[in-house]
């Protein structure tokens, strides 16, 4: 398995242009956000009846995918994890919150297609194929990759 290092580097790589990588501190957010609030959106009766469960902590499916997912970013690294598992607990209180005011799957949709929108426009910029079309695992570095960037050090 690559390292996180090699993951990010990889991803840097096909985000070089200063436009598509504006783009992506927005869209990247944005569509992880939407995913996690389309996977809110499922009802947790599903996963009852799906799996025999009840569970308080895994009253959606958001926490189920999050949970799998959170093995990904634990095999990168324990810092790694920790990073996203905040970001994934402030997505799921985020659409708690917007679901409270809003429909939640409409929102979301409304979300995934303007993220999507934006993204594929920054990757027109930057003259390229979406990462994700090498291996669909750029889709778990793309926020990796911001919180990375974001927390560079400017000189």
């Amino acid at each position: 398995m690559k390292t996180a290092k090699q993951w990010i580097d990889e991803y840097a790589i096909s985000h070089q242009n200063e436009t598509n990588q504006m783009v992506h501190y927005i869209c990247v957010p944005i569509l992880f956000f939407s995913v996690i609030g389309l996977f809110m959106s499922i009802p947790a009766t599903l996963l009852k009846e799906t799996f025999g469960l009840y569970n308080p902590l895994l009253e959606n499916w958001a926490a189920v995918v999050g949970i799998l997912i959170s093995f990904f970013y634990l095999r990168l690294g324990f810092w790694y994890f920790i990073e996203m598992l905040f970001v994934m607990l402030l997505c799921i209180v985020g659409n708690f919150w917007l679901g409270g005011h809003a429909p939640l799957f409409i929102a979301s949709i409304v979300l995934f297609i303007v993220g999507w929108t934006g993204q594929f426009w920054g990757y027109k910029i930057e003259g390229i194929k979406p990462s994700f079309v090498k291996d669909f695992q750029f889709l778990l570095i793309g926020p990796l990759w911001i919180l990375q960037k974001l927390g560079q050090k400017k000189n």
